[in-house]
């Protein structure tokens, strides 16, 4: 199985200081505004605070009444409001109308705004503008980190991807370099960075530049984290949106596709629990049974999953042939953590027949096979008109989007009579309001036509006749960014991300970070940070770089940690845009093969739904 491990990969570092931090500041703020007080909290925020502090920490505090911001001002009796959000537009309007409502009534109450993770100039210019900047104080709460697990960490800012990368806003380059910043302090001083893309770039540097401004003294110390390595979600030539769209085959993967994983918990409906509630779970390494099978292929977890219920049988049947002595013993150390584990189980059983039911329902093989042959290249006819069966039948609007991304990034684009076929199709079946998604889709590089970029080619080449060689390469740098051209098949090639087999995947046997999907794919953000770790640097990889197009760097920090050291075999990844179920069980495979261990910091968990959700236009 893909979890036999070496013995020699260091522990995680224990990040609930990060927990307790941001506590602890929560806690200093609300304690600024003395008094019993209502909590307003944005609806984004309410499940990063409830595993930070819940309603009774937030009561011990004279926190009154909690209430979520939403569209119709809520009716509050206090004569004190906080409100902790996000720092948005649309909220300080919503927060301008609770208190120009009061101003009309003549009510006088205090006001209290706390920004997570950072207050922006636009959000005190509409208040200003509303006329209420006056009335109202404002603080930040600088919560920028949130451990999901022993080795996830969270910034829960999925607005990041659509921001950045199709509205061009740098706005939160500014929290990731603080966040940086703050893991440098807490478990560095990391020893060497890495990174690739225009974003990792800019926050490597804001973050440099912000620790130069602190001067902070880390030097000496023995570094938790040694090496860390950013990188950008759409890794410049739009390559690494494959990674992102092909089908998850790991559990933890498929759980977060079927159900939805919110920061790091899941719900868990009658469906699964074969009763009339649901079942709020936290997925973690507390849960002895997800724990074991998150990382595997599903076609191994039902396997694993009927030998567990066999072993805890046995445990439980121990206990016929015990005296009174071995029972109570039996009783008051083993049998509550049997029971949790049996009704763990249970849960994760109804998780893959609820899964199985849904994958059998949407033909999930046949996509399968269709999303192979788009990245072998083979049979690429047959694959589009399996995508037109499925928008014909309107089996998933998500899922239609998703299969035309990847057919458009693994062929460079599409023809336009193919474009224009699929989108008249697409139209037709799930409706017009779907045209800004096109066009956003097409901005971000994800859904293209092949004669802009051929276009494109033809004006840069004669351009490039006209002028230096220096001036043609900033010139085709600039067509490059405009054209959106994937190299996907070039690049695919160059680092044997289509793994060329002699009989079949062993899926219970992985052989490397390909058994994520089934052995067709190795996604190329891993592949990239295991090559350039080997190397210890982009030496060796420059065909690689001009064919993604983007910057590199490889920077020392401080004193280099030894490679016996724990702190030397442990890899700090960011991933800026988002990071996949997929991707982390595919880094995590690599460091029990390697004897290091990969921690995660990601601005959210993405996957191909929620890349999809973010191109569409929210509707008014």
């Amino acid at each position: 199985m893909a979890s036999a491990a070496r013995h020699d990969v260091p522990e995680p570092p224990d990040f609930g200081i990060l927990k307790r931090l941001a506590r602890d500041q929560l806690i200093y703020l609300l304690e600024q505004l003395p008094g019993r007080k209502d909590l307003f909290i944005e609806a984004d925020l309410m499940s990063p605070l409830d595993r930070i502090a819940n309603v009774s920490i937030l009561k011990q505090h004279e926190v009154d009444k909690l209430y979520k911001v939403e569209s119709r001002p809520a009716l509050s009796t206090s004569d004190q409001l906080c409100f902790l959000v996000r720092p948005r537009v649309k909220t300080m309007k919503y927060i301008a109308d609770i208190v120009n409502a009061d101003k009309m009534s003549g009510r006088s109450r205090k006001y209290k705004i706390i920004f997570s993770p950072q207050k922006f100039y636009a959000c005190e210019m509409v208040l200003e503008e509303e006329g209420v900047f006056g009335d109202v104080t404002c603080d930040e709460w600088s919560f920028y980190l949130l451990p999901l697990d022993e080795d996830i960490i969270s910034m829960e800012l999925p607005e990041f991807f659509r921001d950045y990368f199709l509205e061009g806003d740098h706005r939160w380059i500014n929290s990731v370099a603080r966040a940086l910043q703050l893991l440098n302090s807490l478990y560095g001083p990391f020893s060497r960075a890495y990174g690739i893309g225009r974003c990792a770039k800019m926050c490597y540097e804001l973050w440099r530049d912000l620790e130069e401004e602190s001067e902070s003294d880390s030097q000496g110390r023995n570094p938790e984290i040694g090496n860390i390595f950013l990188m950008d979600r759409d890794l410049i030539a739009d390559t690494d949106y494959v990674t992102a769209l092909c089908s998850q085959m790991v559990y933890e993967g498929l759980v977060d596709d079927t159900f939805r994983i919110k920061c790091g918990s899941v719900d868990f409906g009658p469906e699964v629990t074969s009763s009339d509630r649901s079942v709020k779970v936290l997925l973690n390494a507390q849960d002895k049974v997800f724990s074991q099978i998150r990382n595997e292929h599903f076609s191994s977890v039902f396997g694993f999953l009927s030998q567990k219920s066999r072993n805890l049988q046995a445990q439980y049947d121990r206990r016929r042939g015990m005296d009174i002595k071995q029972m109570k013993n039996f009783v008051s150390q083993e049998l509550k953590g049997l029971k949790q584990e049996h009704r763990l189980l249970s849960l994760h059983i109804g998780a893959c027949e609820s899964i199985m039911k849904k994958k059998t329902k949407q033909d999930f093989q046949e996509m399968i096979k269709a999303e192979h042959s788009l990245l072998e290249g083979f049979d690429i006819r047959e694959s589009t008109s399996f995508i037109e069966e499925h928008i014909d039948r309107q089996v998933s609007p998500i899922e239609s989007l998703r299969l035309m991304c990847l057919l458009s990034i693994t062929e460079n684009g599409l023809n336009p009579k193919d474009y224009r076929s699929l989108k008249t199709q697409y139209l037709q079946s799930y409706g017009p309001e779907h045209l800004l998604t096109f066009h956003n889709l097409k901005r971000i590089g994800l859904l293209t036509e092949q004669a802009a970029g051929e276009t494109l080619t033809a004006v840069e080449s004669r351009v490039s006749k006209l002028v230096t060689d220096r001036a043609a390469g900033k010139i085709t740098d600039a067509f490059n960014s405009l054209a959106r051209k994937s190299n996907f098949r070039a690049i695919s090639k160059k680092l044997g991300l289509i793994p060329r087999l002699d009989g079949e995947y062993d899926l219970k046997v992985p052989r490397d970070m390909a058994y994520v999907f089934s052995g067709a794919y190795t996604p190329l953000s891993c592949k990239i940070i295991e090559q350039v770790l080997e190397r210890r640097g982009w030496q060796g990889l420059e065909e690689v770089l001009r064919l993604l197009g983007g910057p590199e760097f490889s920077e020392a920090g401080g004193a280099e940690a030894g490679p016996c050291r724990a702190g030397g075999r442990t890899v700090l990844a960011v991933f800026l845009g988002g990071c996949t179920c997929s991707e982390m069980a595919a880094l995590r495979f690599l460091g029990r093969d390697r004897g290091c261990r990969f921690i995660f910091l990601t601005t959210a968990v993405t996957s191909s739904g929620r890349l999809m959700e973010a191109m569409a236009e929210p509707r008014a």
